[in-house]
């Protein structure tokens, strides 16, 4: 017999936080302009009204797609949105992490198992990738031979930065250029937004940040293109890499400002 006595299984989170898990499982999906199904939305509203549990929804995502093979690529979008919603939705209801690289590739393989073939893989090509907000042009991304010592360097660094003594500003300002950094790594062929964005969350509850509002449901898209803007620069045409505009998005999202965000602003 295993003894539990010290311990808690964990269940599902009350419903406010399973509202705000399903809610920004569903927004994440606008990085790339994703719209999950209407039998995804009515599992969620199920889930979040306590009729079915977090996995039992996630089965039944899984099981929908298994009935019905998908036949053309605009329906295999939905089911990858649908999937990811629910994958998403389920890694932030729970209570767990563990930082390091190794958990950063778990939630890339969770999210994406099945889906993308190399899930949980590290790419071991280059990659470029055209940017609205860039008018076409595309972010130096690290090169597939330097991405594992990228990581390790970049996880390391902030494990030893102390955050006692900064005001909260600057707490947000600080794990704002981190996650920028390891986003620009772009470790997987695709899918980097969004493993960044749940690696992300479940980092700041970590530091007691209580992160349920609607800002990554409502702003994913400005998320990216902050993260875009973070890491590009181009002197030549007087445009340099500035870290402004995802400030704002944290600062939102951990001091409770109440910055504007729109994308139109953040276009070279």
């Amino acid at each position: 017999m295993v003894d539990l006595e010290n311990y808690d299984i964990q269940g599902d989170p009350d419903q406010k936080e399973r509202g705000y898990v399903w809610h920004t499982a569903i927004g994440l999906q606008q990085v790339d302009g994703l719209t999950p199904s209407d039998y995804l939305l009515a599992t969620a509203n199920r889930s979040i009204n306590g009729d079915i549990t977090m996995m039992e929804a996630q089965r039944l995502i899984e099981s929908y797609y298994q009935e019905r093979p998908v036949k053309t690529d605009e329906a295999d979008r939905t089911e990858e949105a649908d999937k990811v919603s629910a994958r998403i939705a389920l890694i932030l209801a729970e209570k767990t992490f563990s930082f390091s690289p190794a958990e950063y590739i778990a939630i890339h393989r969770r999210l994406f198992e099945g889906i993308l073939s190399f899930a949980g893989q590290i790419r071991d090509y280059n990659i470029t990738k055209k940017e609205w907000v860039l008018n076409g042009e595309s972010v130096y991304y690290a090169s597939a031979g330097s991405i594992r010592d990228a990581l390790d360097y970049d996880f390391k660094q902030e494990k030893a930065f102390s955050y006692k003594g900064l005001f909260m500003a600057q707490t947000a300002e600080h794990i704002a250029k981190f996650i920028s950094g390891i986003w620009q790594i772009h470790a997987f062929g695709a899918g980097n937004t969004r493993t960044t964005a749940v690696f992300t969350i479940k980092y700041l509850r970590t530091f007691g940040f209580d992160v349920t509002n609607d800002i990554f449901a409502l702003n994913a898209w400005y998320f990216r293109n902050a993260l875009v803007r973070a890491n590009y620069n181009n002197f030549k045409a007087g445009i340099y890499a500035t870290q402004e505009y995802l400030d704002r998005f944290f600062a939102n999202l951990l001091l409770n400002e109440n910055h504007a965000l729109k994308n139109r602003e953040l276009l070279v």
